[in-house]
């Protein structure tokens, strides 16, 4: 028997059956976990961005045979082929268009008067805000604790201060759904009393059985605790938040220089890997420029990680590669499915909110 539904205006928006997002993660997030993340109820996203247009295309065609549940697909906004990947879902009919970066007015009506959910992720109320002025959906709400690219406000100030830039608890213009330091049911109920939506997860999902990740690197993060993850500027010149690892600390430790040199060749053998040419990476470098404030060393940097990525989640080569992380990595010690995780945190939330109404009973 499936656990009842929490109904939010997240859910009503995108159609899922719980306030469950399954974050885009670069080599991890494919048809397989995306697919198996839908099937149980939540919303799956696959990330695109270390995918070539028609590996894109395949995973989508793969996740629709997989799923007849809505899913997402997770876009860099200031990839130069931004738009042609957003045709390419209106045409596969695919439900939520998320982006790391805000995209543009233009493309976000584009998206939606195809009948596309569009939620950026965002890091501040500030662009909380904007991203709303401009037809955004939803929001998601990424603090501090959070793997990957991730800024320093923790969650729990982060997500109050943007549902209060947006309009207050209960009156939000857009639902926002809370990224960060989220792995059960008491941190689904913690967002949701702030007055989000939901909340977004992508190291309880990576370490799933679904996850393609291989078991000997899950095996590294399951015995990794509260303090084994270091938010690093050494990996693509902005702040990184990765398992502590020989290489990671190496790159902390070492020269700056030697880094530069290293990052060049790896933006070479990503750009070998992908077929994409010099001229298309420096025009995704100027989108970077025009897009944030990184200096040309930092976007060399950027162009490096997919490959020091690949090498960790795909290759399992940990030596050789970097491991994204939330610091939630420490609470965790088990690889259920997708579906298990889920019903789990359902159960677990809707204990919590039964417990939380007896307090006024007293």
């Amino acid at each position: 028997m499936r656990v009842p539904t929490l109904s939010t205006a997240f859910t009503e928006l995108v159609g899922v059956e719980y306030p469950i997002v399954q974050t885009g993660m670069g080599w991890v997030s494919g048809p397989e976990l995306t697919a198996a993340t839908a099937n149980a109820g939540g919303l799956g996203i696959i990330a695109s961005a270390t995918m070539t247009y028609a590996e894109l295309e395949d995973a989508i065609v793969r996740t629709t045979k997989l799923t007849s549940k809505p899913f997402g697909v997770n876009l860099r906004a200031d990839a130069e082929d931004a738009a042609e990947r957003c045709e390419l879902m209106i045409r596969h009919g695919v439900k939520v268009a998320s982006f790391a970066l805000a995209p543009k007015p233009e493309l976000i009506a584009r998206l939606k008067e195809n009948g596309l959910v569009v939620v950026p992720s965002i890091g501040a109320a500030k662009h909380a805000v904007k991203v709303a002025s401009w037809g955004a959906d939803a929001v998601i709400v990424q603090g501090g604790e959070g793997g990957g690219h991730t800024g320093q406000v923790a969650t729990t100030l982060l997500l109050p201060s943007v549902i209060d830039a947006l309009g207050g608890a209960g009156n939000t213009s857009i639902p926002v759904v809370a990224g960060g330091g989220f792995f059960d049911g008491r941190g689904l109920v913690a967002a949701l009393s702030y007055g989000a939506a939901g909340v977004a997860m992508g190291t309880r999902f990576l370490l799933t059985s679904d996850s393609q990740v291989p078991d000997a690197v899950k095996r590294q993060y399951l015995e990794r605790g509260l303090q084994d993850t270091v938010v690093s500027t050494r990996v693509d010149g902005m702040p990184h938040r990765v398992l502590r690892t020989g290489l990671v600390n190496a790159l902390e430790s070492g020269s700056p220089l030697k880094g530069m040199a290293a990052a060049v060749q790896n933006a070479n053998k990503f750009k070998s890997m992908t077929g994409m040419k010099w001229q298309q990476l420096a025009k995704d470098g100027l989108n970077m420029r025009k897009a944030s404030d990184r200096t040309w060393q930092q976007i060399v940097m950027a162009a490096n990680t997919p490959m020091l990525l690949k090498a960790g989640l795909v290759e399992g080569n940990t030596e050789a590669g970097v491991l994204a992380s939330g610091q939630v990595v420490g609470m965790i010690d088990d690889l259920p499915s997708c579906d298990e995780l889920i019903q789990r945190i359902m159960t677990q939330a809707h204990e919590r909110l039964e417990g939380l109404r007896g307090l006024g009973s007293h």
